[in-house]
């Protein structure tokens, strides 16, 4: 018989059900809290609040007393995972064990340098591809003031004196971005209660619409060439085919099937291939001019530029630029960035007349909305045309002005390892090689 509450108001008998996820989503919050039982799993629960939040718990009970386990939310954790865990509690527990004992020694030692390695390893590495980039800043401007903190000692004024500690806005911003997921997750762990970069007011954005003009085309192609045979041909491929950087730097020579360098949206960790940032397929046609800079590189890694970073190389880019740009009397030039080579080649689509909804096409930008579903055209005729008028165009510019590389000096047959065929594809999907 359930025992009566204390309140005085009565009690329901434990609703014990073969819990479904149809079921659980249907489930309504009451009045007072409840809790569903599942006949499957022994000692799982699911707790549904007045406000409509779902918790997995297990229970059991050590030395005659009755202890919840807090799983973690339904909405983070799946039934499947849900019966696994209350499956492992209860393995725990016929061991002798306590396993919410254990959980709360063990955030009792959860200093804030072990929750982001913990971070690090069990959730940004798997689902976060720029991962390197937020590791760096915590452990630049962070792990020195917080490592060995608890994390549920740092408060609001630990951040904001972190924050205003760091000169440049946009890497603050950034910092306590990288800083706020780290204590997220510790929350979803059940390692921490509030997050302390909450309502943190962060710096203004400046809106990123950096484009190289042509009078700076030809200084930024020859700039390149200072940073290395392999981070200069990565530059020059971003510039002439406004792929995203971290793409072009993962670029794959099985990809590249006729001509077409074909993305596949899922990530392939065994193949160091990140996978496109929509999660779609996506396959772009090579022109003339970036197939002579692929030609240039050896062919004895399937990994054309080997991942490299690109952020070091251009910091010796961006000196020979601006000396470039002053010694033709140019005013000093804003600073750029790999991202910035993509967004003029997109601007070199829509100057061309081709459109902005071309340019969001051969960039993989996500359209949306009902015409994306019905249209299934794969425009790869049209995508050709465009992406060797636009390279083409670019190196005219560069040519033009540099006394370098122009349409006229063009290989007739470049890089005939890489393009099998000079045709359309006639169909829109092919087949990705490997």
């Amino acid at each position: 018989m359930p025992r009566p509450r204390r309140d005085g108001a009565p009690t329901e008998a434990p609703k014990k059900v073969k819990l479904t996820e149809l079921l659980i989503r249907n489930l309504e919050p009451r009045e007072r809290t409840y809790r569903v039982y599942d006949l499957h799993q022994r000692g799982l629960s699911l707790q549904i609040q007045p406000t409509g939040h779902k918790a997995w718990k297990c229970i059991y009970s050590v030395r005659g007393r009755r202890r919840w386990f807090s799983i973690g939310g339904a909405h983070a954790v799946g039934l499947a995972d849900a019966r696994v865990k209350a499956a492992e509690v209860l393995y725990k527990v016929a061991q002798g064990l306590d396993p919410c004992a254990e959980k709360k020694a063990a955030r009792a030692t959860n200093t804030f340098g072990d929750v982001a390695t913990r971070y690090l390893e069990e959730h940004a590495k798997v689902r976060n591809r720029s991962w390197r980039q937020a590791d760096k800043l915590v452990r630049r401007h962070l792990l020195a003031r917080w490592g060995q903190l608890q994390i549920g000692a740092i408060t609001r004024q630990d951040v904001k004196a972190a924050f205003r500690s760091i000169a440049a806005p946009m890497v603050a911003n950034q910092t306590m971005t990288a800083a706020s997921a780290i204590f997220n997750w510790a929350i979803r762990e059940e390692l921490l209660q509030l997050n302390p970069c909450r309502a943190i007011d962060l710096h203004p954005r400046k809106s990123r619409e950096r484009v190289l003009a042509n009078g700076e085309l030809p200084f930024a192609w020859r700039a390149f060439d200072e940073a290395g045979l392999y981070k200069s041909a990565a530059l020059k491929v971003i510039l002439l085919t406004g792929q995203r950087p971290g793409e072009v730097r993962h670029m794959r020579r099985e990809h590249i099937v006729d001509g077409w360098w074909q993305m596949p949206g899922t990530p392939n960790p065994k193949l160091e291939w990140p996978g496109t940032k929509n999660g779609k397929d996506h396959r772009v046609w090579l022109p003339a001019p970036v197939l002579d800079v692929l030609s240039e590189l050896p062919d004895d890694e399937a990994q054309i530029f080997r991942g490299l970073s690109l952020d070091t190389a251009m910091q010796k880019v961006r000196k020979r630029f601006a000396e470039e740009a002053k010694d033709a009397g140019y005013l000093a030039p804003e600073k750029f960035t790999p991202h910035d080579l993509r967004r003029t080649h997109g601007t070199m689509i829509t100057s061309l007349g081709f459109g902005r909804d071309a340019m969001n096409r051969i960039q993989n930008h996500v359209e949306g909305g009902i015409g994306e579903v019905y249209d299934r055209h794969a425009y790869s005729v049209e995508n050709q045309m465009i992406m060797e008028a636009a390279a083409a165009q670019i190196m005219r510019v560069v040519g033009s002005s540099s006394g370098g590389p122009g349409p006229d000096n063009k290989s007739a047959n470049p890089a005939p390892e890489l393009r099998q065929s000079a045709t359309p594809a006639s169909s829109p999907s092919g087949q990705f090689a490997g």
